[in-house]
């Protein structure tokens, strides 16, 4: 078994994927969530998501670590832009960057010439800047406004 495996979303246990949804630490970072999350919601959130994979050729993954589920994301479309988010049970959350890694690896095949990310909070900022995300405007979604930060990939 690999350390950390990306598979599809609807290989995850739903029960696993509410949990996570509902978690209160992970709720805090996803300001556009506003109900509990239900099975039925994950039901639509994953066939929402394999859309995006039918449409665009791409959208998020279950990230798996040593076999457990451990969240969700990749590269997904938003306002124009592939933009990049990750959703992590708490007890992962030291994996983001080799996650990000892995995804920034599998983007080129994607014809993607840069990945935006809206951190839900400035508390997150000083890490993207060490990543290379510059700022890049500002986004509203669903009523919340965000901050918008892009790096551009190498070709």
């Amino acid at each position: 078994m690999e350390e950390l495996e990306f598979r599809r979303l609807p290989e995850v246990d739903p029960q696993a994927l509410v949990e996570l949804m509902n978690h209160p630490r992970v709720r805090r970072l996803m300001p556009l969530t506003q109900d509990d999350f239900s099975e039925a919601d994950a039901q639509a959130f994953v066939e929402g998501k394999e859309r995006l994979w039918a449409e665009h050729d791409y959208g998020p993954w279950a990230f798996f670590v040593v076999g457990h589920f451990a969240g969700w994301g990749g590269l997904q479309p938003e306002a124009g832009d592939a933009d990049l988010g990750l959703v992590l049970h708490p007890d992962f959350w030291g994996w983001g960057k080799k996650i990000y890694d892995e995804i920034l690896r599998r983007a080129p095949g994607l014809c993607i010439t840069s990945i935006t990310v809206l951190p839900p909070n400035r508390m997150n900022v000083r890490g993207l800047a060490r990543l290379g995300f510059v700022r890049d405007g500002e986004l509203e979604l669903h009523g919340e406004r965000f901050m918008r930060y892009r790096v551009g990939l190498e070709s």
